[in-house]
């Protein structure tokens, strides 16, 4: 059995690095001349792999295979993309983590055949759709809601796809894919606080959380700052602000949920008034559907209670929403049994971004590992986790995949 080489999985960060970022860090924007070159480079890793054959489906998904004794398979998959500015590991440690595993596994005789992918644009970040190929694969992306997308420059998103060599109108026939597929892994850096704090450099990722986001429209009454009494006042401001403490105080009272105003908008929005119109935008995440509902129940009847006690009126617009995600539980105990194996403890956790994990749950066993994040930071060139903790991951993700193969047989 051949040891996955985990320090050539650091090396090739590395070296993606260097090719693909700058001082400010990552550059690899999917659909631009950087990315394009980022994959050019994967490209030249895996043809060095014996046996391993190489294709881009139609949503511009970039598929390793493996062949094993049988056509099903198990699928290691992440993103090269990146954010603009971004770190050197969101993403690009999934893809050469399971690079290294591929190569560990290629050669020898399995039950099932692997497969490593490179999934196109999980990011969004040119076009502000992400998980579109993960979406494309596992069939939830509808072509006619992001045809008409353009970027900053007033590209539209079907002129840049096809730039790449995706049509968007055949983006959906890549759903054959997962025709065979066993289970989905992957690795990924945590991009939070949590294992850090607890001092460990490994988690398995329950699910990903469910996501309701709502604007939250207050009215009142604006008038002058030095004219009208405090008792008097219909501060649309003060209403929303009171809710906003409100919406924390509920989350805070959960057990490892989420809910955070993000946008405060006011008018008039002088110096010499209180304000008569303010709205917030609300995001709330929580693993378990339940409580999620209940979060939002919790929120819309506080804002109305505070409303009425500020003399103002509220309304409640949907943005967006979610469900919750579970992963499969028998691979949860898999990665469980992978990260003891290699780091001596492991920690359930859930994963509060959105991952293509989430869109291959939908159709398949999936589960996600998650590796220490320094200070939780994530999308920034600041993002960075200890060199014996990557090593640590790649390590745990070949034990898991080792043990799906034979799971899944």
């Amino acid at each position: 059995m051949a040891a996955v080489d985990a320090g050539r999985a650091i090396a090739g960060l590395q070296e993606l690095r260097r090719l693909t970022g700058t001082e400010d860090g990552a550059q690899r924007v999917a659909w631009t001349d950087t990315w394009a070159s980022a994959r050019d480079w994967f490209y030249g890793e895996l043809a060095g792999i014996e046996g391993v054959t190489v294709e881009q489906d139609e949503a511009g998904n970039i598929w390793a295979t493996a062949p094993g004794e049988s056509e099903r398979f198990v699928i290691v998959g992440g993103h090269l993309d990146s954010v603009p500015d971004g770190g050197w590991l969101d993403g690009a440690l999934n893809v050469i983590g399971g690079l290294e595993v591929l190569r560990a596994l290629a050669t020898e005789p399995r039950p099932l055949t692997l497969k490593l992918v490179d999934w196109a644009d999980e990011e969004g970040a040119r076009f502000g759709r992400s998980l579109f190929g993960s979406s494309a694969v596992a069939g939830t992306l509808d072509p006619d809601t992001v045809r008409d997308l353009v970027d900053r420059d007033g590209v539209r998103l079907p002129d840049a796809l096809r730039a790449h060599g995706v049509d968007i109108d055949r983006a959906l026939e890549s759903g054959r894919r997962l025709d065979g597929a066993a289970a989905y892994l992957e690795l990924h850096i945590e991009q939070g606080p949590v294992l850090e704090r607890l001092d460990l450099p490994l988690g398995v990722v329950l699910g990903t959380f469910g996501v309701e986001r709502h604007a939250v429209r207050f009215t009142g009454q604006h008038a002058h700052a030095g004219s009208t009494p405090m008792d008097a006042r219909r501060d649309a401001f003060l209403a929303a602000a009171r809710s906003a403490q409100a919406f924390r105080d509920d989350a805070a009272a959960r057990d490892d949920v989420r809910a955070t105003v993000g946008v405060v908008t006011v008018s008039p929005g002088i110096v010499t008034a209180f304000n008569g119109h303010c709205e917030v935008s609300l995001d709330q995440r929580a693993l378990d559907a339940e409580v999620l509902a209940e979060m939002l129940a919790a929120a819309e009847g506080a804002s109305r209670r505070i409303a009425e006690e500020e003399g103002c009126e509220v309304e409640w617009a949907r943005i967006w929403q979610i469900e919750p995600i579970p992963f499969a539980s028998e691979l949860v105990a898999l990665a469980d049994e992978a990260i003891v194996e290699v780091a001596g403890v492991s920690h359930r956790l859930p994963s509060g971004p959105l991952h293509d994990a989430a869109e291959m749950a939908r159709r398949i066993p999936t589960v996600m590992v998650f590796v220490k994040s320094l200070r939780g930071l994530s999308h920034t060139n600041d993002e960075d986790t200890p060199i014996e903790d990557l090593e640590l991951s790649v390590r745990a993700l070949d034990a898991l995949t080792r043990r799906t193969l034979d799971w899944a047989a």
